[in-house]
């Protein structure tokens, strides 16, 4: 499923005019071509050079990402997108759990493809599959799991409930944004969960 996405968005990627790289992403103050030169940097993460590369950042987990965006961009956005292609079908990891590399696909994916105007139809059980775990992940690693004691999320298009307390309903798609601290229209989510939200 990963590669999967990696592959959909450099063909997504490979129409798209060099000016339009600098287009400001969903994730504050990186432009799309900072994505994707994080997606490579994290393609290309292994446990031991996780651990390395927190331990030369002082473990500020933001440090590390921004040498990342800084080592992996390349001169030109072209040089950037050949980098991906060749990290597409990796399959190392940081020391987390196999489905956090769903949550970066689908949510960068969506950091990458919602200003641009560009959509994408994400299989089902990836987007599930990474809001499960978003839900389970504490706050300060970037998840939720301290918002499900005063929410309940509910999918509009699957069957999954998560969570206590007045409902957020949407897609999981937008839910799964929601709760990776990324900003949806306000007519994707509906119920009274979404004022108790706060976030």
């Amino acid at each position: 499923m990963v590669h999967r996405e990696r592959a959909a968005l450099i063909e997504d990627l490979a129409h798209l005019d060099d000016e339009r790289w600098d287009t400001p992403s969903l994730c504050a103050g990186w432009t799309v071509h900072d994505v994707v030169a994080h997606l490579v940097d994290t393609a290309r993460t292994t446990r031991l050079g996780f651990v390395s590369g927190m331990v030369r950042a002082r473990f500020d987990f933001d440090r590390q990402n921004a040498r990342g965006v800084a080592r992996e961009r390349a001169a030109s956005p072209q040089e950037t997108l050949e980098r991906l292609r060749r990290v597409a079908s990796r399959t190392s990891t940081p020391p987390a759990p196999l489905d956090s590399r769903l949550v970066e696909e689908v949510v960068h994916g969506e950091d990458i493809r919602r200003p641009l105007g560009l959509t994408r139809g994400y299989p089902q059980e990836a987007v599930v599959r990474a809001l499960r775990l978003q839900t389970r992940t504490p706050e300060s690693f970037g998840g939720a799991k301290e918002l499900m004691s005063r929410v309940r999320l509910s999918a509009t298009d699957t069957d999954l409930s998560i969570g206590q307390g007045p409902e957020i309903g949407g897609t999981a798609l937008a839910l799964l944004l929601t709760v990776s601290g990324r900003r949806v229209a306000p007519d994707e989510l509906t119920g009274p969960g979404v004022a108790a939200f706060g976030r």
